[in-house]
């Protein structure tokens, strides 16, 4: 029994192995495409957008000297109705 499991893991799953290095030696055997010649074929020199986009605004500046933000406004705390109760 065990000379089977040693053929069958020898010969069969090689299989995969060279139909990889198949493959791999017929896509390097391959020649390359022509490219075709593009005159006359048709197509559009014109851009898709023909109205390019403005680029967005700025943000305004806070000051003169460029001050920093304001601060942040204060928190407030929360309380639920069993911590009302307790207190």
């Amino acid at each position: 029994m065990n000379t089977w499991v040693f053929i069958f893991m020898m010969v069969v799953l090689k299989l995969p192995i060279l139909a990889l290095f198949g493959i791999v030696w017929w896509a390097i055997k391959q020649k390359p495409e022509e490219a075709e010649d593009a005159s006359g074929n048709g197509g559009s020199l014109r851009p898709l957008d023909p109205h390019p986009r403005s680029p967005l605004p700025r943000a305004p500046r806070r000051g003169p000297h460029g001050d920093p933000a304001s601060p942040a406004p204060d928190r407030m705390r929360v309380t639920t109705s069993h911590q009302h109760d307790r207190a």
